[in-house]
């Protein structure tokens, strides 16, 4: 059993439960859609001529996020008929176990994000004008959506319960996305909350894709330390996984 293993098997859940596909691009495409248009009169004011597109960004963010973090909810389900522990006892490498789950996460997120793309087409906002921006968006989104699912397969191994998963990666997440550049400018925000929006390692993602999408220009001083900060967070995020799986065998 090897990585590609465990990534169909992934694959064929995700899509036997189709429902957490369309519960997680649903919100997003509603911000797209509606907030991006009701706000887009008053954003003006502020200088932003395609609020849509403006927020594009964070979304994409958002997708990856929130489709990584219902990736963890299958290790309850898998519990619960006793495929997780065979999975376990399998003559397999425990890192490819975790790589072969948070590849089908991230591949999901690529595929929602790019429906999410087409409609946005609508709004004018093109994410494929530029081929080495769209290479650089996806290395940020792959980045993320790695640090995104395998701290979601961490937390999945430690807590009993998935309504207790689901209060704690949304206690996650939430503040993450709020508390960045995703739905407003940073110009607009000063004191305390400037300095922890400009903490946010993922305010430095969103900018860098807002950049690419708005003006198709690349940071490359930003990009390189917003794309060396996640590397050492995917590791980190990584590590943890392994050692909360490790410990799983352990018991």
């Amino acid at each position: 059993m090897s990585i590609l293993t465990i990534l169909k098997k992934n694959i064929k859940w995700r899509f036997s439960h189709a429902f957490t596909i369309v519960i997680t691009i649903l919100q997003p495409i509603l911000w797209l859609v509606l907030y991006g248009t009701v706000a887009q009169e008053s954003m003006q004011l502020s200088g932003i001529n395609n609020y849509t597109a403006f927020i594009f960004s964070g979304l994409i963010i958002l997708v990856s996020f929130s489709t990584c973090g219902s990736s963890g909810i299958m290790n309850y389900m898998m519990k619960s008929n006793g495929s997780f522990y065979r999975i376990l006892i399998a003559p397999i490498k425990r890192s490819s176990i975790i790589l072969g789950q948070a590849f089908e996460a991230i591949l999901c997120s690529f595929l929602e994000i790019f429906i999410m793309s087409m409609i946005g087409l609508l709004f004018s906002v093109n994410i494929f004008q530029n081929l080495t921006g769209l290479f650089i968006i996806i290395l940020l989104v792959f980045l993320s959506a790695f640090f995104m699912s395998t701290i979601a397969y961490g937390i999945s191994l430690i807590l009993p319960n998935e309504m207790m998963y689901e209060t704690l990666m949304n206690a996650i997440v939430l503040p993450i996305f709020f508390l960045s550049s995703a739905l407003f400018p940073t110009k607009e925000i000063s004191g305390i909350l400037q300095i922890i929006v400009n903490l946010n390692p993922f305010t430095h993602v969103i900018n860098s894709i807002r950049s690419i999408i708005l003006t198709g220009t690349i940071q490359l001083n930003m990009l390189a330390l917003t794309v060396t900060i996640l590397i050492l967070m995917c590791l980190v995020s990584f590590s943890f996984a392994r050692y909360r799986l490790q410990k799983e065998m352990d018991m």
